[in-house]
């Protein structure tokens, strides 16, 4: 107050309002967080300042939140208001960084990253499960893996045979963020002892999965008809193989996080005449273009 002993006195008053800007308390903040898929999460996110912070969620990859409730059901959304973040039945594909956003109108806005990772066994994808090519070429075998914690990748025949590196054999693996990897194997000129069944296995400390891909070769006879061969040593027991997993190597669809049989696949029994035949009529057009040349 300013007073002026006049007199009459005088005087002026004024409010002096001190704002401080957010900050993070980070000893009251959730750090990076670890949940079995189907499972729950709170993140909490707690600042300082004045006027009071607002808290405001969002991922730092631009995706929407999932916010799960009996009642309302699944809901998408950019952001979400508050200290607390509660995620149910969390799938894979919420897996990423989460920014705990604090501002109060002065500057600067603060945030923190948060890290959620989601864990689950691996899961096998084989695009072509019969693959054929002319003998004395170059063919590439490949399978998608989905695996959180990132998987141990390789591959062996179906004997049991480990695969290394080497003239005969290039391995690859292209990974994407978090938790999905294609494994590649090249086999270059191809001979009668390579024909046969490949497996892709991935392992990770939630278990390991396995997918089959079988090659054959393929020649154009004198009536302009196609002949298949498969190395006989391995026929015997790539068809026991064919019989144990055909179930598990039908086409597959992600949904609620985990990859379940698509609706039109085939049944066990009828798998592999499906892929077969697909695998065929690919081939047989990129054959014939070749030849004609």
């Amino acid at each position: 107050m300013c007073q002026v002993n006049t007199d009459p006195m005088k005087s002026q008053s004024a409010y002096l309002d001190v704002v401080i800007p957010p900050d993070i308390i980070y000893e009251e903040t959730s750090g990076d967080m670890m949940t079995m898929e189907g499972g729950s999460v709170k993140l909490v996110c707690k600042a300082r300042g004045y006027p009071e912070p607002k808290i405001t969620w969002r991922r730092e990859d631009g995706g929407d939140i999932i916010l799960r409730n009996p009642v309302t059901g699944k809901t998408k959304v950019p952001t979400v208001e508050g200290s607390v973040l509660l995620l149910s039945k969390v799938t894979r594909s919420e897996m990423g960084i989460y920014m705990c956003i604090a501002s109060n109108g002065v500057p600067p806005t603060v945030s923190k990253r948060l890290m959620l990772h989601v864990h689950f066994r691996p899961v096998i994808q084989v695009p072509n499960q019969l693959v054929g090519a002319p003998s004395g070429t170059n063919v590439t075998l490949q399978c998608y893996v989905e695996a959180s914690p990132r998987a141990i990748n390789y591959w062996t025949r179906t004997s049991g045979e480990m695969i290394v590196r080497s003239g005969k054999y290039m391995m690859d693996e292209q990974s994407t963020p978090y938790y999905a990897t294609v494994m590649y194997l090249a086999i270059k000129n191809i001979y009668k002892s390579d024909l046969g069944g490949y497996k892709c296995v991935s392992k990770n400390s939630m278990g390991e999965a396995e997918g089959t891909i079988r090659l054959y070769a393929m020649e154009l006879n004198k009536n302009g008809r196609i002949n298949l061969e498969e190395d006989e040593d391995n026929a015997d027991e790539d068809n026991e193989l064919d019989e144990a997993e055909g179930e598990s190597q039908g086409p597959l669809r992600e949904e609620g996080g985990s990859f379940d049989r698509a609706p039109n696949s085939p049944a066990q029994g009828s798998a592999t005449s499906r892929c077969f035949s697909q695998s065929m009529a690919i081939s047989v057009m990129i054959f014939l273009a070749t030849s004609t040349f």
